[in-house]
């Protein structure tokens, strides 16, 4: 079945609740350990229809912000899913203390419940009203930033349009592209501090509510952080600063001859060729098409995943004025299929939806197959975005039927650009943490956090003339900031251990396939240092590892 003909209706929130509250209390009264775990897949067979329904209305409406079906669709979720929420919390602390826990922890493993306790200390039914009232500002913020109409030679352009031009090959083309994005973030300015400023306050009485100190702890339990905590967070951000910001400085002098400047700006960020970053050739429908070759090639697993995503649509990728900005994989529980989402902009970005999206779908439809949905289900995100961070390096063999000549360019700059998210990824994650520690900051002290946190970790980024970077405002177009806070360090763990499958490919490409494939398999089915241990890869915490990988990568470099 094609994404455009799974059917549609308003998931009945009112019998969810009332079935959900059924299985909770017949968890708590059951005769054996099948029963119970009987019980227990007839919760997950639940959730996962709600979730179908609610992404099938997100999805349609993400594509076309001015549809106002899906929109009042979205906005009946957004104020009645907390209710759901407060079920599916009522049913995990009662499983939790269910008769045959240990029957089940035998048959679905030890993952599951710690992920069970950890959402039940994040969760009272009291919070249900400021929960109700995040939704609707993090769905104001959306809106805003889709919104966006930029006026650009003719053309009525996005911000994700808008970015092809900022990474042009002329300078004075991407400065003036950059002008253009700016003015946006600085017309609305105060609207995005005021949106801010709210979520900083309903996350912080929502903690207090909790009986936390702040919103940090609360986040943690959110994200589902089942295997470590603050203190090897900011261990690794102290050796980011120590080990890892020279080095990727390094790499920055390097690029700024490279581009013959005699320094760096701001609208120099994110390119990496005098004649102009590598694009891929071709429409849409052909990247895909050259996409299937590769996948084609790569395994006979990988064959049947893209495959079937074409034959099904599973994607929209093509950018459009009113589609919402940005890119992600979802799961469709009922159909056993990922879908995935995105704005094609003409750029090599466009390559990373083919690469990075395509990671976390693959990994879905492998472990679609596993019995236990669990496994899946609480997957924590430093392990996903190992999945698809490590695809864009498996699939490098292939950039040429992209990229042409320019295939060895493209590899090169997607090498260069990981590298440079690292540093990046722990500023945001550093500044969400100053922030929800410091709750009664203004928006002014929020703007200069973010410069003193820009000169300890991108110190050649040179904001002069933009006085919207001068300013400290450049974190409000980062949408994980409103939308998930404290996700983005799972990205900074992750790309850590995709660097080392990009060392273990280019010493022995099968082997570390092999060693992919099984992490994709294993999902969530141990906690993470296990998951590390079996793929043979190292958890980024430990001392040592980052200087490891920092080694082997300025070898390549």
């Amino acid at each position: 079945m094609k994404f455009s003909e799974m059917p549609y209706s308003r998931a009945d929130l009112d019998e969810a609740v009332q079935e959900g509250r059924r299985l909770a209390e017949r968890a708590m009264e059951a005769q054996s350990g099948r029963e119970q775990l009987q019980i227990h897949q007839e919760f997950n067979r639940l959730l996962g229809h709600v979730r179908t329904l609610r992404l099938i209305a997100s999805i349609r409406r993400d594509g076309d912000m001015t549809d106002l079906f899906y929109e009042k669709e979205n906005e009946y979720y957004d104020r009645e899913m907390p209710r759901f929420q407060a079920v599916q919390t009522e049913y995990q602390k009662a499983v939790c203390k269910a008769p045959f826990r240990e029957y089940l922890e035998k048959e679905i493993g030890q993952v599951p419940f710690a992920s069970m306790e950890l959402a039940a200390k994040a969760f009272d039914e009291k919070l249900i009203p400021l929960i109700q009232e995040e939704n609707k500002l993090v769905a104001r913020y959306s809106k805003l930033i889709a919104s966006a109409a930029i006026e650009w030679e003719g053309e009525i352009l996005n911000l994700s349009l808008l970015g092809k031009y900022m990474r042009s090959a002329d300078r004075q083309v991407r400065q003036a592209a950059w002008g253009k994005y700016a003015s946006f973030f600085t017309e609305h300015g105060e609207e995005l501090d005021e949106i801010y400023d709210r979520l900083v306050a309903n996350r912080t009485r929502q903690a207090k509510l909790l009986g936390y100190e702040n919103y940090i702890e609360m986040g943690y339990y959110l994200r589902n952080r089942n295997s470590y905590g603050r203190e090897q967070v900011e261990e690794l951000r102290q050796q980011v600063k120590k080990v890892y910001v020279p080095f990727a400085e390094r790499m920055h002098e390097r690029r700024r001859k490279r581009l013959g400047v005699e320094h760096l700006y701001y609208y120099d960020e994110g390119v990496y060729f005098p004649e102009g970053n590598p694009a891929p050739a071709g429409t849409p429908e052909e990247i895909l098409a050259a996409g299937e070759q590769m996948y084609t090639e790569l395994s006979k697993e990988t064959a049947g995943f893209f495959r079937m995503m074409r034959k099904m649509e599973l994607f929209d990728v093509l950018g459009r004025k009113n589609k919402k900005a940005g890119g992600y994989m979802e799961e469709l529980p009922d159909y056993k299929v990922p879908f995935i989402y995105a704005n094609f902009n003409g750029t090599s970005g466009d390559l990373d939806v083919i690469t990075h999206e395509c990671g976390h779908a693959f990994q879905y439809y492998v472990a679609a197959e596993d019995p236990v949905m669990d496994h899946y289900s609480y997957l924590s995100m430093e392990t996903a975005e190992i999945h698809s961070m490590s695809m864009e390096f498996f699939t490098e063999p292939w950039m040429n039927l992209f990229f042409g000549e320019r295939g060895g360019d493209y590899r090169s700059m997607h090498l260069e650009d990981a590298v440079a998210f690292v540093p990046y990824g722990c500023m945001v994650d550093e500044f969400q943490h100053i922030v929800y520690g410091n709750p009664e900051m203004t928006p002014q002290q929020r703007r200069e956090a973010w410069k003193e946190l820009e000169q300890e970790y991108r110190p050649h980024m040179d904001p002069t003339g933009c006085a919207f970077l001068e300013n400290g405002g450049f974190w409000q177009k980062q949408l994980h900031i409103f939308e998930i806070p404290f996700y983005y360090i799972d990205y900074v763990i992750a790309q850590l251990c995709a660097f080392q499958y990009k060392i273990k490919m280019d010493r022995d490409y099968p082997a570390a396939w092999d060693s992919y494939l099984k992490l994709c398999r294993l999902s969530g089915s141990r906690f993470y240092p296990e998951l590390m241990e079996a793929a043979g890869l190292r958890v980024p915490f430990e001392t040592g590892c980052i200087g490891e990988i920092v080694a082997e990568l300025e070898k390549k470099l």
